[in-house]
């Protein structure tokens, strides 16, 4: 049972103590040690949590990527674009023709929220339909709107006239 603070019987209290009373005998309260333990418990699966992802990146960052096999150089005129996948098939990347003997590549992944960014040449840009956002065409930076990390850019490779996509790199800024 119950009791009140003041000794009292349930009947003789306040409507609101009847309401929430409070059982002063089995009330458990937690002792400085435990709050300690806890928190050191806590504390360790977090920093655990972060090597692990840490180590993945690490992983990850060692990983070579394969040599794949995009376009003919004459296939693009100046201006023109292709879509390809790289470095998995669902990864979808842009290929720009930017001048005569110039190409960039791109992930085509918007860095805000992974929207399709649509290259726009004519403006030296690509632009993330979703929100409004533009990424430079030559650099991938971010020009304007909510992305504010630039598109992870494709390194490519130039065998007589063939374009290969060799490597991805991705820029924390």
């Amino acid at each position: 049972m119950s009791s009140f603070p003041d000794g009292g019987r349930a009947s003789e209290q306040p409507r609101w103590r009847r309401d929430f009373p409070i059982d002063w005998p089995e009330d458990q309260l937690v002792s400085r040690r435990n709050l300690l333990r806890f928190m050191v418990v806590v504390s360790t699966g977090f920093a655990a949590g972060q090597f692990w992802i840490g180590g993945l990146a690490l992983k990850k960052r060692g990983e070579k990527h394969p040599r794949v096999e995009v376009a003919r150089a004459d296939q693009l005129g100046v201006g023109e674009s292709l879509v390809f996948s790289y470095p998995e098939e669902h990864d979808r990347c842009l290929l720009v023709r930017t001048s005569q003997d110039e190409y960039v590549a791109f992930s085509q992944k918007c860095t805000h929220l992974a929207c399709a960014v649509v290259p726009e040449p004519d403006k030296n840009r690509f632009h993330c339909p979703c929100h409004a956002g533009y990424f430079d065409i030559k650099t991938g930076r971010p020009l304007a709107g909510p992305p504010r990390r630039p598109l992870p850019k494709i390194e490519l490779e130039f065998d007589n006239n063939t374009i290969y996509a060799v490597g991805v790199i991705k820029e924390m800024t």
